[in-house]
């Protein structure tokens, strides 16, 4: 019997649900529409069809994030492959199917996109088990959402004649609202859900048909990686040297095996607040909300917020609050939320990168308070955490410990601090800060001196891998 070999695509940016996604924490590490992220969502969707532990295609700066997120779910990745730089779909897909075959088997890949919505999961396994045997067979299946509007934001599939897995005619790009009328019209066209099940060594037949050059920098790179545990670094001169393309203009235009299954599974791309909205839950006036929030004589507006928010007497509007920025849209404008992104990163702003509260493989730090010559950080360390020994150049720290225990290396010197106790690191001293503990070590730092940024940090050791 083959095996199913998961594969879950979490290298995007997210940027069009800012300012709640951010580069360093995109959506698929969010909690957009259930108690889980939408990564471990996308996971626990596959888990029944007894598949083997997912591949993971991630961004390095996300390195820590997806293995901790599946952890908390049960699920020790088989793999966590590492782009060094973004290059689309085609090569990570490449990169995973070289992962899956290095033992010698040749499992059928289910690669998925970690940032979905899919609200009917029996329906999705149900198809995923019908798509089986035409991959088997050695079929590129795709599968094409059942389109319930004439959407402009998706791309269509073609579909032939016929029940089941059927062939693909022809792959469309976004249309216009007419031409997307005209498909619904007609019949036969489904949305492009970017989802695929095929055999690890067909993709890579193809792939080497019709993007040899691409093949060859993947494998390369994949050759020459890094391995650090369940960590696979690709090289990153020779994955830079792969073009960058979707599997769509890669391979599924250009194959003679392409095939379509049509499928109604409650699927969402989650791509915008409007599309967040669709898939929440509504009050009787169209009013979605995560958050506390009064609305009076208010129709069809989202709300996102950690404080109180009253809406009177307003329509289609999603409103989007967070420790460090709002945001306030009519909700057939918030496609233009990337514009707002752009002037950011143009602006040089950290809003487009980071939230207030930044995330590192040993906890978190927010910066609640800072004023000219200092700063105030609430910080969080996991147990077994471990910050880098490191100095700075600029800033001394006071540390107070509000919640578990601290081990401190301070130059020559180790101690251990408990809830109410404090120390001093002066500017230059050598220093490290660990969690031994169960519980999750909570303090507040405040920094002092002329220079208080990220990148007055000199590292000496580290367990993270980081320079």
């Amino acid at each position: 019997m083959i095996q199913l070999q998961p594969v879950l695509l979490s290298g995007g940016s997210g940027t069009r649900l800012w300012p709640l996604s951010r580069e360093a924490y995109p959506k698929q590490f969010l909690a957009l529409a259930g108690e889980h992220t939408m990564l471990q969502d996308t996971w626990l969707r596959v888990a029944p069809l007894d598949a083997l532990a997912p591949i993971v295609v991630a961004n390095e700066e996300h390195r820590f994030l997806a293995g901790e997120q599946l952890r908390q779910v049960g699920v020790e990745a088989a793999a966590i492959m590492l782009e060094p730089v973004g290059r689309n779909t085609a090569p990570a897909i490449a990169a995973a199917a070289l992962q899956a075959t290095a033992a010698g088997a040749d499992p059928l890949l289910l690669v998925l996109p970690s940032d979905h919505v899919v609200r009917d999961a029996d329906a999705f396994r149900a198809a995923v088990r019908e798509a089986t045997p035409a991959a088997e067979g050695g079929a590129l299946v795709t599968f094409g959402i059942v389109a319930e509007a004439p959407e402009t934001g998706f791309g269509y599939i073609q579909a032939g004649p016929g029940e089941g897995v059927r062939e693909v005619l022809r792959f469309v790009e976004k249309p216009d609202a007419a031409t997307a009328q005209g498909y619904l019209d007609a019949g036969g066209y489904y949305w492009n859900s970017g989802m695929f099940l095929f055999r690890a060594s067909r993709y890579l037949e193809e792939l080497g048909r019709f993007r040899p050059e691409m093949l060859d920098a993947v494998r390369k790179a994949f050759e020459s990686a890094a391995r650090d545990g369940d960590f696979v670094r690709l090289d990153r001169d020779a994955f830079a040297t792969a073009p960058s393309d979707s599997i769509d203009y890669a391979v599924m235009e250009r194959t003679d095996r392409a095939m379509v299954l049509p499928v109604d599974i409650g699927w969402n791309d989650v791509g915008s607040w409007s599309a967040l909205w669709a898939v929440s839950p509504q009050d009787a006036d169209g009013n979605a909300h995560h958050g506390e929030v009064i609305a009076v004589d208010s129709r069809g507006s989202y709300v996102w917020s950690r404080r109180m928010v009253a809406l009177v007497g307003v329509e289609d509007l999603v409103v989007v609050e967070t420790d460090d920025a709002v945001l306030v849209a009519k909700k057939d404008r918030v496609q233009q939320v990337k514009e707002v992104v752009a002037r950011l990163k143009a602006d040089d702003r950290s809003h487009a990168v980071l939230h207030r509260e930044v995330h590192r493989p040993w906890g978190s730090y927010d910066s609640i308070d800072q004023d000219e010559g200092f700063q105030v950080k609430r910080i969080k360390v996991k147990p077994g955490g471990r910050l880098s020994l490191q100095s700075h150049k600029c800033r001394a720290e006071h540390w107070i410990v509000v919640r578990g225990t601290a081990r401190v290396t301070r130059d020559n010197d180790v101690f251990e601090l408990h809830a109410n106790q404090s120390t001093y690191i002066p500017l230059g001293a050598k220093h490290r800060l660990e969690n031994p503990g169960t519980e999750v070590l909570e303090l507040i730092e405040v920094q002092s001196g002329d220079y208080l940024g990220e990148d007055d940090i000199v590292r000496y050791e580290d367990v993270y891998g980081r320079s």
